[in-house]
């Protein structure tokens, strides 16, 4: 009762005074607000629909029903001067995003009077839309889920509006006090060199390692790998054993119950996509990059140097790591497993395509997987779903390439936040940033990380409810409660313009994928590239922080020096590697990385 008497007050406190609420201007050459005057409704079927809501729709909660309410009361408080407005936000299409747009924006339209109407579209037209707006100054959305593999370029341009400035400033009148910042498990992903938070997350997933838990388990399987391998079949810990499993399965099993099965999983299309497959630290896997959290300082998994917060090269040649040979290796290493261990389908696949497909039953395991398909491969009735719901399967941390040391990243985390640009007028900021905050808010997030399987807050994923359907997730809770989950992270503030750098990825892997380049060939167009748009955006002046290249030296220069870019290898297969599965879960419940 405390704590709901304690709650109830901060929010009523907190809650803006109307008819004393002055009138913002809009930024100079902003489109007006959609609505001058407040609608006048019933207030007391917003009371009822949020109790509705509260009731049918977002339960579980960490949340009391009492705090729930009180939380929804500051809502429909808060939007008062915003009623019958529209406010246009965008997102990629995923199912938490789904949710939101036909669930929650609709909870939040008949709890606040605003109306909400929440786009889905593809990723790449996500940043599209969003370079539009940065380079027009026109308003297209109010406010986007955007990756926070932008904060880099957020930071530099200065076109995205740094949150904690508007959350203590001029939105302060409409930010929740029980948002609990430090709640959200991505926060230091979203925060600049300068240490401000430029975005709020909204969803975030990992990519790990999946497997048949199920045929790791049988005892026959486990003998014939032994004998031949001599070490155990478990989870890879390095890239040897994931090399080992795959041609075991792919070649020596061949098939399981009658299907043809393969000891590797990818992608490999010519698209947009197949540039994620690597700047989504595929690299850093490898060991490509420093040592460092969220990433390597000073060189990250995109390679890329940074000099104080100033890029300074991509190549070896500029103290860069892009072409390095731990670059070239997981290169290499990615197409020969593609062409060797994976179904033949797999090469003409893309992102969206491939990422269901071990479902269908004939894949052993997976190094590069993301965790935003775990829903879909729960579904009841699949080959990889036992008869009680609960998965065959099993995620645990990625193996790590020979170039790896401790204390480097070892995945990455897809982070979708909420991003709000300065060329939106500031009451429809205001608006937006409401609905932002409520499909977050503790009252809804825990029943949305359910759905959509994207958890942002640490309390919803030790939360006791989670704890009882842990076991059917296949892993994915004891990762994210375990300290494991701080060596995935997303791309960091190397990377000074994500959209400009992040194209050139793509169109020069698939050379290599294609056989028209060699992997040292395109990795080295690519690093060369990347320094001339560094070379460009120092000459065109940023903002902030902008590139200031380093002069070119003989690569053994770096080679020789500490850190990254590290020489070439005399023994790139070491011995394989495992560990058993139960061991390593074991670890995760006991607080431990490993």
């Amino acid at each position: 009762m405390k704590n709901t008497l304690r709650w109830t007050l901060a929010l009523a406190l907190a809650v803006p005074v109307v008819g004393c609420k002055k009138e913002s201007k809009s930024e100079e050459g902003s489109k007006p607000a959609a609505t001058a005057q407040p609608q006048q409704v019933d207030i007391a079927a917003l009371e009822k629909a949020a109790e509705k809501w509260v009731d049918q729709e977002f339960q579980p909660s960490t949340l009391s029903r009492e705090q729930q309410l009180a939380e929804m009361k500051w809502f429909r408080d808060a939007a008062a001067p915003y009623r019958g407005q529209t406010i246009n936000v965008v997102s990629e299409t995923i199912d938490t995003h789904v949710y939101e747009s036909k669930v929650m924006a609709k909870a939040f339209e008949e709890i606040t009077g605003i109306k909400v109407k929440h786009d889905l579209i593809q990723e790449g037209d996500v940043i599209e839309k969003l370079q539009t707006q940065m380079q027009s100054g026109r308003s297209i959305y109010d406010m986007y889920v955007n990756d926070s593999d932008l904060i880099g370029t957020h930071v530099r341009y200065g076109h995205v509006v740094p949150l904690s400035d508007f959350m203590a400033g001029e939105g302060k009148d409409v930010t929740l006090p029980t948002l609990d910042i430090d709640d959200f498990m991505g926060k230091s992903f979203v925060t600049g060199p300068d240490g401000k938070m430029y975005q709020l997350p909204d969803q975030q997933f990992a990519n790990l390692y999946w497997f048949r838990h199920d045929w790791f388990s049988r005892p026959d399987l486990r003998e014939r790998f032994k004998k031949k391998y001599g070490y155990e079949l478990g989870v890879p810990v390095n890239w040897s054993a994931y090399e080992d499993i795959a041609e075991f399965f792919t070649n020596d099993v061949k098939e399981i119950d009658g299907v043809r099965v393969y000891g590797h999983m990818d992608y490999g299309k010519k698209d947009p996509s197949l540039g994620w497959r690597f700047t989504d630290a595929w690299l850093s896997m490898a060991g490509v990059g420093d040592k460092g959290f969220p990433n390597g300082k000073p060189v990250d998994e995109w390679g890329i140097r940074v000099e104080g917060c100033n890029p300074a090269g991509a190549s070896v040649a500029r103290g860069g790591e892009t072409n390095g040979p731990a670059a070239v290796y997981a290169l290499t290493k990615y197409i020969d497993w593609l062409k060797k261990y994976a179904p033949p389908q797999a090469a003409g696949m893309t992102f969206s395509e491939a990422g269901p497909v071990p479902g269908q039953g004939n894949v052993a395991q997976q190094i590069f997987w993301y965790t935003g398909f775990t829903a879909p491969l729960m579904k009841p009735g699949l080959p990889v779903v036992n008869a009680d719901g609960s998965p065959k399967w099993r995620m645990a941390p990625s193996p790590h390439g020979p170039y790896w040391q401790e204390g480097t990243k070892l995945g990455y985390q897809d982070t979708g936040s909420w991003t709000m640009l300065k060329s939106t007028p500031l009451e429809r900021r205001k608006a937006a940033w409401l609905y932002a905050q409520f499909t977050v808010a503790k009252t809804t997030s825990l029943k949305k990380f359910l759905v959509g399987l994207t958890p942002i807050r640490d309390s919803d994923v030790r939360s006791e409810h989670v704890t009882k359907v842990a076991d059917k997730y296949g892993g994915l809770v004891e990762f994210y409660r375990s300290p494991a989950r701080e060596a995935w992270t997303p791309t960091g503030t190397n990377v000074p313009d994500y959209p400009k750098l992040a194209q050139l990825w793509w169109q020069n892997i698939s050379l290599a994928v294609e056989g028209e380049k060699t992997p040292q060939q395109a990795m080295d167009t690519l690093a060369e590239q990347m320094d001339d748009v560094l070379g460009r955006l120092e000459r065109a002046g940023m903002q902030n922080c902008p590139p200031k290249l380093n002069p070119v030296k003989d690569a053994k220069t770096w080679f020789d020096a500490p850190g990254a870019p590290q020489a070439k290898l005399a023994n790139e297969k070491p011995k394989g590697e495992t560990v058993p599965y139960e061991q390593l879960l074991q670890a995760w419940k006991e607080g431990r990385a490993k």
